[in-house]
C-alpha cells in the first residue's frame, strides 16, 4: 500500500472514532436528569445566656501585704552595771504585759549613791537652817542699834542680813535635791519594765553580762495592733475612705484580712487608717495602710511577717449588676439577648473589674439575659439560640 492511501486510512479511522465519541456524549448528555437547585437555610447558632440582677453592691478592692508591727523597739538601759535577773518572758518569742520586769541591773552602787545624795540634803538643809538663824540674830541687832535713828533705813542691808548667804544656801539645797532625785531615779531604771504589751523579736543579753548605757538588751513588738501596708493603684482609691488622703472627715473603710497559718484559715477585720501620702517613683503605686486591733488574741495569730490578702470595703452602687469578664466586649458592649432570641449590641458602663466579674454600674436591668459565650460572627440584630448557663456570676 502506497504511503498516501495509508495516511488517507488514518485520518478516516481518527475522524469516525471522534464522530463516534460526540455522538455518545450527546447521548448521554440527554438522557442525564436535570439537577433541581436546592435551598438551604444558614443554622442559628447557640449562645449561653445568664440572667442580670440589679441590686446595691458594694465595691470591693482587693490589696496584699505583709503584717507589721506597730511599735518595734530595742531595749535599751539608762543606766549600766551587772544583769543580776531576767524574766522568764524575756526569750525569743516570749509574751509580756505592760509594766512586767523583764530585767534586773545590779542596783548596789545606785542604793550607795541614793545614800550619799540623801546625805548632802539633809547637810544643806541644816546649813540653811543655820543661815537663817544667823540673818535673824542679825537684823534683830541692826534693829536694836539703830531704832530711833531717823537718818537710819528701816531694813538692814543685804549683807548685814545675810541675804547671799542665804540665797546660796538655798541654791545649794536645790542643787542637792536634784541629785538625790537623779539618784532615786537612776536606781528606779536598774529595774527594766516592760512599756507596753508585745512579744520578744530577739534576746540579746544574758544574767551576768554587763551593760552600759544606750546598749540594747532585746527587741520588742507590741501585740496590741498590727499594720499591713497594701501597694495600691492610685485610681483604687477612689472608692474607699482613706483619712487624711481622700475627701471627708469619716473614718477609714472597713477590711477583711485573710491568711492562712498552721493549716487553718485566719479570717479577721480591720480598718484603713491612712495612706503613706506619696506614689512610688517607680510603680506609680501608692501604699495604703490598714490596721488590725489584737492580732494575737485570735488563734493562732495574725503573726508579724504573714504575707495577708486584704478586701477593702468600698462605696456601695445602688443598682448595679456583677456578669463575667468573658460577657464584656469592646471595653464598654455587652450582648443582649430579647425574648425573641434576638441579639442586641448595649453600651454599658463599667465601675470596676472585680475578681472574675465586672461590676456594671448601669446599662443593664434585671431580667435581661446577657450572652456569656463567645461568637465566631456576630452582628447587632441577629437571631440566636440561648441556653441558660448553670450558673450565674450576679450573685
Amino acid at each position: 500500500m502506497n504511503p498516501k492511501r495509508k495516511r488517507f486510512y488514518h485520518i478516516a479511522i481518527s475522524l469516525t472514532l471522534i464522530i463516534i465519541g460526540v455522538i455518545v456524549m450527546i447521548v448521554l448528555t440527554a438522557s442525564k436528569p436535570e439537577l433541581k437547585k436546592a435551598t438551604h437555610s444558614a443554622p442559628v447558632p447557640m449562645v449561653r445566656v445568664m440572667k442580670v440582677e440589679t441590686k446595691p453592691r458594694s465595691v470591693t478592692v482587693r490589696g496584699e501585704g505583709t503584717v507589721q508591727p506597730l511599735r518595734e523597739i530595742d531595749l535599751v538601759p539608762q543606766v549600766g552595771g551587772k544583769i543580776i535577773e531576767i524574766s522568764p518572758a524575756l526569750v525569743n518569742g516570749g509574751e509580756f504585759s505592760k509594766d512586767d520586769k523583764l530585767l534586773s541591773i545590779d542596783p548596789v552602787d545606785y542604793e550607795l549613791a541614793v545614800t550619799l545624795a540623801k546625805a548632802k540634803v539633809k547637810d544643806s538643809e541644816s546649813n540653811l537652817k543655820i543661815i537663817q538663824e544667823e540673818a535673824l540674830v542679825a537684823k534683830e541687832e541692826w534693829r536694836v542699834h539703830h531704832t530711833g535713828n531717823s537718818h537710819t533705813r528701816k531694813d538692814p542691808p543685804p549683807l548685814v542680813a545675810k541675804e547671799p548667804q542665804l540665797a546660796a544656801a538655798r541654791a545649794k539645797l536645790d542643787a542637792d535635791r536634784a541629785d538625790l532625785k537623779k539618784a532615786l531615779l537612776n536606781l528606779e531604771r536598774t529595774v527594766f519594765k516592760a512599756p507596753f504589751n508585745g512579744l520578744v523579736s530577739k534576746k540579746l543579753v544574758d544574767v551576768g553580762q554587763y551593760v552600759s548605757p544606750g546598749q540594747a538588751v532585746a527587741r520588742i513588738f507590741s501585740t496590741e495592733a498590727v499594720e499591713i501596708p497594701l501597694p495600691l493603684e492610685d485610681k483604687t482609691l477612689f472608692w474607699f475612705d482613706v483619712p487624711g488622703f481622700t475627701p471627708g472627715d469619716g473614718p477609714g473603710s472597713f477590711a477583711t484580712v485573710r491568711s492562712s497559718i498552721a493549716g487553718r484559715e485566719i479570717v479577721t477585720s480591720g480598718r484603713v487608717v491612712r495612706a503613706e501620702g506619696k506614689l512610688d517613683e517607680k510603680t506609680r503605686m501608692i501604699t495604703v495602710v490598714v490596721r488590725v486591733d489584737r492580732p494575737y488574741a485570735i488563734k493562732p495569730p495574725l503573726a508579724i511577717g504573714l504575707f495577708v490578702t486584704v478586701d477593702i470595703e468600698g462605696r456601695i452602687l445602688p443598682d448595679a449588676a456583677v456578669i463575667p469578664r468573658a460577657a464584656l466586649h469592646q471595653g464598654n458592649i455587652v450582648w443582649v439577648v430579647n425574648g425573641d432570641g434576638i441579639l442586641k449590641f448595649r453600651t454599658v458602663t463599667v465601675a470596676r473589674y472585680q475578681g472574675e466579674g465586672i461590676i456594671i454600674e448601669s446599662g443593664l436591668t434585671s431580667g435581661e439575659m446577657v450572652v456569656i459565650s463567645p461568637l465566631k460572627a456576630v452582628t447587632d440584630g441577629m437571631t440566636v439560640r440561648t441556653a441558660m448557663a448553670k450558673e450565674s456570676n450576679s450573685k
